[in-house]
């Protein structure tokens, strides 16, 4: 029987820059799921990659003064070095300067206009280099610059110009009903539900047609039968998703992975996956994605990241400086997946050092190392009945399983690892309740069955954190005797067998302390 397909993508990096911890957070966020479902028996296909035109680029392309795509290939290099060093399982990184996702992006244009849904017109109005955006008056704000001068700045608090040039339109203004129907319709289409809300309202304001190409920079595909003008870059960007649900490399509008599952993006882009999209999507003809998730902003010890307030922090250091499994948990335990977070070196070390280290570390160190001791590091016998201790932990696990799945299939990460800690407890507390150390002296037969419950049960947490922390997992399992192919949830009720020849424990987290 074939397994169920789920199609996870995440937004694409812009690389005018490097690499930042909200890329690396919404990386690790969006793999955990990826892995998550493939564990659950699901085929996944999990795209990320780089949006790599538009006037950001090509002004920086010009200051460093090299052609856009040389300066596209530097920067992009550091993007898919740190999904590597994470452990993004990614099965396509997808650029947008590749040829399959041109032959796509200008088939798209072709369909939209054939629905007779974009028009030549002149455009006038407050654009945003910075976010690659068109605002409206009423969406701007007003603030003093450093010369003291009043400025008008986006919602995003980026600087805006007055822009004036020939423009083909899309006439989103047309498709107001249709998304709020499909609102209405599909309330999980948008999540969280702070976001929907907000998109809701957006879209019930009005909405006036967009301005989808430009003609004073040329870095950008050209507009099919019109090659003075190149494409807006964010028509250019969202059409990756269909690009990348077609593992032929044709570029064809008909990816057999097509529609998307899941798109996981930032909250500050939510309005061109969830207003703008779904228009060109259904101009087109072609089916919609199933949900878009906004994620919150990675805070630096509660302050957004910026270069003028030094906090900007890069990830590639922080992973090899507090380890790759332990920033993936931190992040993910610790931030409410679609709020904003925070994090600090000292969050990372007492988290880490709490859950990992004094936890999940702790139960199999000590379980295993007893097994080693005291039964030559062989799998021991489980109990033929179970006693009330055993009883309680399996109502905790099943308890706490069914709360991790929950929690996940939710998108709720946090509350996942919630369960999952949950768990860590209910056999920590098994293991002291039961105190084999003790039993070595007076019963060896009863201390066998509490060390196979205990090692029991944390395979079972092992095999549920392998998302979060796939090579430290990795390790655990080999430890615990574990079968490659005993891994997936699937084996998660699947007991290793009596007699199995465990190989001498070492510890995975140790704990942890701050330099200087």
């Amino acid at each position: 029987m074939s397994k169920p397909r789920f199609y996870l993508t995440t937004a694409i990096a812009y690389p005018n820059g490097r690499p930042h911890m909200g890329h690396a957070y919404e990386a690790i966020a969006s793999d955990v799921i990826a892995r998550f479902k493939r564990l659950d028996g699901h085929e996944v296909r999990f795209l990320t990659g780089t949006d790599e035109h538009g006037l950001k680029i090509d002004q920086a392309a010009r200051a460093a003064g090299m052609a856009p795509k040389d300066y596209v290939d530097q920067m992009v290099a550091p993007f898919r070095s740190l999904d590597e060093q994470l452990g993004i399982s990614f099965d396509r990184f997808i650029r947008t300067t590749d040829a399959d996702h041109k032959a796509l992006v200008q088939a798209l244009w072709q369909r939209m206009a054939a629905n007779g849904d974009l028009y030549l017109g002149r455009y006038e109005g407050w654009y945003s280099v910075r976010d690659e955006a068109y605002y409206d008056a009423a969406e701007l704000i007003e603030a003093q610059d450093a010369a003291g001068a009043t400025v008008k700045l986006s919602p995003q608090g980026t600087p805006v110009e007055w822009t004036v040039e020939e423009s083909w339109f899309f006439r989103l203004s047309a498709y107001q009903e249709r998304l709020l129907a499909l609102f209405d319709g599909q309330p999980d289409f948008i999540q969280p539900q702070s976001r929907f809300n907000e998109m809701r309202a957006f879209v019930a304001g009005g909405l006036t047609d967009l301005s989808v190409s430009r003609t004073s920079f040329d870095w950008g595909i050209p507009v099919p039968g019109d090659e003075r003008h190149v494409m807006y870059v964010w028509l250019d960007a969202l059409a990756n998703y269909l690009t990348g649900a077609d593992g032929s490399g044709r570029g064809g509008l008909d990816g057999e992975w097509w529609p998307a599952d899941l798109h996981i993006v930032g909250k500050d882009v939510v309005r061109f996956h969830t207003v703008y999209w779904p228009a060109f999507l259904i101009s087109a003809g072609l089916s919609l994605p199933k949900t878009v998730f906004g994620h919150g902003f990675l805070l630096n010890r509660g302050e957004k990241m910026s270069k003028t307030l030094g906090n900007v922090v890069d990830p590639a250091e922080m992973a090899t400086r507090f380890g790759v499994d332990r920033l993936r948990w931190f992040l993910c335990r610790e931030v409410a997946f679609g709020d904003d977070g925070s994090y600090s070196d000292e969050a990372i070390v007492e988290r880490t050092n709490a859950d990992l280290a004094n936890g999940i570390g702790n139960l199999a160190q000590r379980s295993l190392s007893m097994v080693a001791k005291n039964l030559g590091g062989v799998m021991p016998t489980r109990a033929g009945a179970p006693g009330e201790t055993e009883v309680r932990l399996k109502e905790a696990f099943l308890a706490g399983s069914e709360a991790y799945f929950g929690a996940m299939n939710g998108l709720a990460l946090h509350k996942a690892l919630d369960a999952l800690m949950g768990m860590v407890a209910a056999a920590n507390g098994y293991f002291a309740e039961n105190a084999p150390w003790a039993l070595a002296k007076t019963d060896v037969t009863r201390m066998a069955e509490v060390l196979a419950a205990t090692l029991d049960a944390t395979r079972r947490i092992v095999i549920l954190a392998q998302p979060f922390m796939p090579a430290s997992t990795a390790q655990l399992l080999d430890q615990l005797g574990v079968a490659e192919d005993a891994r997936e949830f699937s084996g998660f009720n699947t007991a290793v067998d009596a007699g199995v020849q465990l190989p001498p424990p070492a510890g995975v987290f140790p704990r942890i302390t701050l330099e200087g």
